[in-house]
């Protein structure tokens, strides 16, 4: 059997996590976080695929289309603006295209700068830096110089309390664990997405951060100035539809939350269990197809240099350390059971105490931060 299943040590307060399912426990009644105490599971993965096939390291470096695609959704974004500029904000035919086209394309943009922030729309570093800032525009409010880091650190501190600003915080999964609570959170979660990293930690200003600034404040203002209000509202909405309850958000969830439940436990499994941990979710669907198949996760955070027009064919390569994992067909029923299903909600991410680095600190390797960091690398981004 392919080693497609890591074996770890996990344990929540209340909550042992089994194979893939939760299983309640006996310790602290509060924190019902899957507990942790052995490395993230793609680095082994990635060894012992690249040791079955090490053909999969040619998938590796950037992806020419991705710079034309970017360049085709940022035009029909800023089209749908001007066109909507004499529309009422709160009309029928507004609110559609925001949601609709909008939406969908603003996603897709989230999505593009997280390829760009791999460096995988050029070889140069800095034009990826540029490049995202340009994918940013219409998004409406300056993020690609920030979320590279930061989503840099998720990648090399999966799961790590602290660092990996995608899990969510105590206190959301705390005062959110509710069907109310959950459904505020799939609403807004845009707005959980954009603040909670500052309040784990914050980032020292550089340069790009203030030249992303600048160059969103400018496009702002000369859009509101020679298109008007309109246009820029057109652009915020896409953009908080986007990250609200539409079916392309629902990657957010899809994409770490443990779904699987088991029977209830007994006497043995009450203690800490060897058990694997399913912390990483793909989705395979037609929804890839707009969202640069950030569905294929787990290829993803195995193999976070390979673009996203190769990430099948790394799956197929390498489909027997993938057919048996656990994964999603649906991004809207994620949506739907993650609000519904009473067993399933913020506290269901594994997290551990230990692990990883932050982009930032002054500890990082500069080979480590992408996919073409380090001159003259032959294995990119495989470390």
């Amino acid at each position: 059997m392919p080693s497609t299943v890591l074996t770890a040590t996990v344990q929540s307060g209340n909550t042992v996590l089994s194979g893939s399912s939760k299983q309640p426990a006996s310790s602290c009644e509060k924190d019902r976080f899957f507990w942790a105490y052995t490395e993230e599971p793609h680095r082994t993965r990635r060894q012992a695929i690249i040791k079955a096939h090490p053909e999969v390291i040619r998938l590796c470096g950037p992806e020419t289309l991705t710079k034309y695609c970017v360049i085709a959704v940022v035009s029909l974004q800023i089209a749908c603006a001007i066109c909507l500029r004499h529309t009422a904000i709160f009309s029928i035919p507004f609110l559609l295209t925001a949601y609709i086209i909008g939406a969908t394309a603003n996603q897709n943009l989230f999505l593009a700068i997280h390829e760009i922030s791999h460096n995988l729309a050029f070889r140069s570093p800095t034009a990826n830096r540029l490049f995202a800032v340009f994918a940013n525009l219409p998004i409406g409010l300056p993020y690609s110089a920030a979320f590279r880091p930061y989503h840099l650190t998720h990648h090399k501190s999966l799961g790590v309390d602290g660092l990996d600003t995608d899990l969510p915080t105590f206190l959301e999964a705390f005062f959110l664990d509710s069907i109310l609570g959950k459904a505020f959170f799939c609403t807004f979660q845009i707005l959980f997405y954009a603040i909670r990293p500052m309040a784990v930690y914050q980032l020292p200003l550089t340069q790009i951060h203030l030249f992303n600034i600048l160059a969103q404040v400018t496009f702002d203002y000369l859009l509101v100035r020679y298109a008007g209000s309109n246009a820029l509202a057109y652009l915020i909405m896409s953009s908080f539809l986007a990250g609200s309850l539409h079916p392309c958000a629902g990657h957010f969830i899809a994409e770490h939350y443990v779904f699987e439940k088991q029977p209830p436990s007994t006497a043995a499994q009450k203690s800490l269990v060897q058990a694997p941990v399913p912390e990483t979710f793909s989705y395979y669907g037609p929804l890839n197809f707009l969202t640069y198949n950030v569905g294929l996760h787990n290829e993803h955070h195995d193999f976070p240099a390979v673009p996203w027009t190769r990430l099948p064919v790394l799956h197929e390569i390498a489909k027997e350390f993938y057919v048996d994992l656990p994964h999603h067909k649906s991004w809207t029923w994620v949506i739907w059971q993650f609000i519904w299903d009473k067993e399933v909600g913020l506290w269901c991410r594994v997290k551990r105490k230990e692990g990883g680095r932050k982009v930032g600190s002054g500890i990082w390797r500069e080979d480590e931060l992408g996919a073409n960091e380090a001159r003259g690398s032959k294995i990119l981004n495989i470390k």
